[in-house]
């Protein structure tokens, strides 16, 4: 199948894309409300129940993790053992993707390897429901996120023809706002349910929703991209070339500039909501505001304002103008430090009773708007641009940005308590910016370089004529 860049597919779409995304995307929904419902369980079911006398002594393996977790930062009180699991939870999820894509790339197969990510993370979730199996279900959610994140990603991009840019870009966006949806709605339902009726009918709740993922992924077989035939993964690609080693080179900037983005993301939901807690207005005339709940307005922002971005992009590629994946990037990593500058003017306003509602309300539109302008982009960049061989590894790579964002996150989150908060986040606003103005001083000629190298075309327009 080929079409041009504003040529709409034929045959049966889903939404004018090819069907194939339909499936993925709600796969993508369904693993990602099960995902954060968990997550937003998680640290305080470890701190209010589960590490506490009495419980954490059925936790199978915990007290040898424990030994050495105190080995290395001394004695560790139950909050501080939370937020150690949390971290290191949190850290290989985002590294595990890179080892899932070497495994597709080398024996298994995208397809194989999101189908395994599934029923891992599916017996990951059910096993949350018991004190005993808690350490072997979190190892389970680790491994099958690694192997569902960056081959679920890859497929999207592999159901879009090469010299289709512009409806890649619009695909992966599509895509987003079903991760965004799992987003916004996976804390509410699940926290709900763990409140009303426990915390292991929240979390059985989250491995149910994991059995649609699963009934989805498998209807949509046969519009998936098809599976290599057995032996073909390992030699259907030829070693990297010269040009293929520049290419991962002239690539790396562009993975820094999602660092940057990722880490006003994590600082908005790191400093930003104990910011919140100590200083913003949360009584209202129906009570007090859970602070837990701004985590919701970024997915929620992203979900309405997607649609309307991907018919702008519609709209200046009619007239050749939309602007090509790099600067696409900067103008999220402008959007997302402009949430930190909106952190920073709500903190030059606190007075006696603290700052308004209105403040944070902002902060998270600006950053929800942020990551819909540079994250689905980057995964279209990524799947396009990276060498047939290492496709599925780069994807991974592209979740590994998360994780470094979360190192850098906590490190200059580490500075909060020495600065004033307008500083601090005046900071967060200078290193987030920094990315837009790399875009700005230096994006065409990285984009010229990424094009020459490897004849892919970055521009999603059609090249310009000069007129007679």
């Amino acid at each position: 199948m080929t079409t041009n860049n504003n040529e709409p597919f034929k045959g049966r779409t889903f939404l004018g894309h090819p069907r194939g995304l339909g499936y993925l995307a709600f796969t993508e929904l369904w693993e990602r409300f099960s995902y954060y419902g968990m997550a937003a369980l998680l640290v305080l079911y470890m701190v209010q129940e589960l590490l506490l006398p009495g419980h954490v002594e059925n936790v199978i393996g915990m007290g040898m993790l424990r030994g050495v977790l105190e080995s290395i930062f001394g004695p560790l009180s139950s909050q501080a053992l939370a937020s150690q699991l949390f971290g290191l939870y949190s850290g290989l999820v985002y590294f595990t993707p890179i080892i899932g894509g070497w495994l597709a790339d080398r024996y298994f197969g995208a397809r194989k390897m999101v189908m395994f990510g599934i029923l891992s993370m599916t017996a990951g979730h059910f096993a949350m429901a018991f004190e005993q199996s808690f350490l072997i279900a979190l190892f389970l959610l680790i491994i099958g996120s690694g192997a569902l994140k960056g081959n679920i990603a890859t497929q999207v991009g592999q159901l879009y023809p090469e010299g289709n840019e512009s409806w890649r870009a619009r695909g992966f966006t599509l895509f987003s706002i079903f991760i965004n949806i799992g987003a916004f709605c996976g804390p509410l339902v699940s926290g709900l349910l763990a409140q009303v009726y426990g915390w292991h009918i929240g979390f059985g709740f989250a491995g149910a929703l994991m059995l649609i993922a699963v009934a989805v992924y498998l209807a949509g077989r046969k519009d998936l991209p098809a599976e290599p035939s057995s032996g073909q993964v390992t030699e259907k690609h030829a070693p990297l070339s010269g040009a293929d080693k520049k290419l991962l080179l002239l690539m790396l900037p562009v993975f820094i500039l999602a660092v940057l983005g990722h880490f006003a993301y994590f600082q908005s939901l790191n400093v930003g909501f104990v910011w919140i807690a100590d200083h913003v207005r949360l009584a209202t005339g129906m009570g007090d505001v859970p602070v837990p709940w701004f985590a919701s307005i970024d997915p929620l922002a992203g979900i309405v304002c997607a649609p309307f971005l991907i018919m702008f992009w519609g709209w200046l590629a009619s007239r050749k103008a939309e602007p090509g994946d790099i600067h696409k990037i900067g103008i999220g990593l402008t959007f997302m430090a402009a949430g930190m500058a909106v952190f920073a003017l709500g903190a030059a306003t606190v007075g006696d009773d603290g700052a308004s509602l209105a403040w944070p309300l902002l902060a998270y539109i600006c950053t929800g708007i942020g990551f819909m302008w540079y994250w689905p982009v980057m995964l279209s960049f990524v799947s396009r641009m990276a060498p047939p061989s290492i496709r599925s590894l780069l994807m991974g790579t592209s979740y590994l940005t998360l994780f470094f964002a979360g190192l850098l996150a906590g490190y200059v989150g580490s500075l909060y308590e020495g600065m004033t908060p307008m500083s601090f986040f005046i900071l967060c606003a200078v290193i987030t910016v920094a990315g837009a103005v790399f875009v700005l001083l230096f994006g065409r000629r990285l984009q010229s370089a990424l094009h020459a190298t490897s004849e892919q075309p970055l521009e999603p327009a059609a090249p310009r004529v000069k007129p007679a």
